[in-house]
């Protein structure tokens, strides 16, 4: 009954890992050679492991990634002019702490959407925070948030990310609203958050998409500086590969 009484208290305190591995020490007899320190530290370690994991969801959860990508299944094989060891870098997540930039670039099919997810992917592993958009639906929301009074809120929301994708950027020219709007995004992020943006066009032609030579500017100092850049080649790995024989999957690689 005392036992009982534990595990009902544990589920009030929300002590859930920790109430499972209490119940699986009482099952298995292999546990009762241990000491109490053991057995005690082994309840601890369990109940870590489950709140880390439910942090890990949620975060998961909030970002939204377009697709499931982790960097240990980047396929190195194709021959797309991928830095392996700039990925073996960028995954202890240091371009996180210092709040730098990760620009992706390259055709259609060459996995900038996969990369970048899977960067995003890391980092939320590592305990940061992240949100995903396609850049078209970023200015959208940006639009709607202007429009309907929710603008603070949502800019705030996007300031307190630690890494923002985006997206698809430069599929089409940016409107008058949505270049002041994204500036505003990237001045409050700017030395304090990191951004990632994936693109078919090189950094070269940016400008020209953005705009307004003043604003196109202001926006490229944001971003250029102090970024780490992954310039992309060849044809599309949809057409390269048979879907079994590649590690990325072919669903949303952009």
């Amino acid at each position: 009954m005392l036992i009982e009484q534990t595990i009902e208290k544990m589920n009030a305190m929300k002590l859930f890992g920790m109430r499972e591995a209490l119940s699986e020490q009482m099952e298995l007899a292999s546990y009762e050679g241990l000491s109490f320190k053991e057995r005690v530290g082994m309840l601890v370690d369990r109940e870590w492991t489950d709140r880390e994991n439910r942090k890990l969801e949620r975060r998961m959860k909030a970002a939204k990634l377009k697709i499931p990508a982790a960097l240990e299944d980047i396929d190195y094989r194709a021959s797309r002019g991928l830095d392996a060891a700039l990925m073996r870098s960028l995954a202890d997540c240091r371009w996180v702490a210092s709040h730098s930039c990760v620009l992706i670039c390259g055709p259609t099919g060459t996995g900038k959407t996969y990369l970048a997810c899977a960067l995003a992917d890391q980092a939320l592993r590592k305990g940061h925070s992240a949100l995903y958009f396609r850049a078209s639906r970023l200015f959208s929301a940006l639009l709607m948030s202007s429009a309907d009074g929710s603008w603070p809120r949502f800019l705030a929301k996007l300031e307190r990310a630690d890494v923002l994708v985006v997206d698809d950027f430069g599929l089409a020219s940016l409107q008058d609203g949505e270049r002041h709007q994204f500036l505003e995004v990237l001045e409050d992020r700017h030395s304090a958050r990191s951004t990632i943006i994936a693109s078919q066009l090189p950094v070269s032609a940016w400008h020209e998409v953005i705009g307004e030579p003043t604003v196109a500017d202001a926006i490229l100092d944001r971003l250029v500086h102090n970024a780490h850049r992954i310039e992309l080649k060849g044809a599309s790995m949809r057409k390269r590969q048979a879907p079994k024989e590649r590690r990325e999957p072919e669903a949303g690689d952009g």
